[in-house]
């Protein structure tokens, strides 16, 4: 380690699959009061959460809307909860999987049915170990925290019926 310089950080920051350092990017603000150009009230914001889950919509999905159609920049700073929560509290509860997980199987699959027909495509197939070891940390991650049961197991044939395309 000598005259490495912050290597030991480099190596920790480091992207997952990659030889990258990291992912720069904007931050979003930190916004602690409801801004004054927000026209909502935290009722009509709960309402409008609640209808765009009942369309199917997931939440991340409600945010974007949210944010792009109604100016509303946050839910949390204006209702006090997040999205997950008002829809749980309503009556739409959760998937069965966690979104982010779903969206990571959804893309596996996809990658699966993709090597079926394309045999030889060896990039395909590396980015398929890749993304899976993905799906099998975030996986150890929600058993750790008692979101997914002890005994659930990532096989791809039974997540199809799980996951809808």
């Amino acid at each position: 380690m000598l005259g490495c310089g912050n290597t030991h950080v480099d190596a920790i920051m480091a992207r997952l699959h990659t030889h990258r350092r990291g992912k720069s990017s904007s931050t979003r603000p930190a916004i602690k009061s409801v801004p004054e150009w927000v026209m909502y009230t935290p009722r009509e914001v709960e309402e409008l959460v609640v209808q765009l889950g009942r369309e199917g919509y997931p939440p991340a999905m409600i945010g974007l809307i949210l944010r792009d159609s109604y100016g509303i920049p946050l839910v949390k700073t204006i209702t006090g909860e997040k999205i997950t929560q008002i829809l749980k509290k309503n009556g739409l509860g959760p998937d069965p999987l966690p979104e982010d997980l779903t969206n990571l199987i959804k893309k596996a699959l996809n990658l699966r049915d993709h090597l079926e027909d394309n045999k030889k495509d060896l990039h395909g197939k590396r980015g398929l170990q890749n993304l899976e070891s993905k799906v099998y940390r975030l996986i150890r991650y929600y058993k750790k925290e008692g979101v997914l049961a002890p005994d659930f197991r990532y096989k791809p044939d039974k997540m199809r019926g799980l996951v809808s395309k």
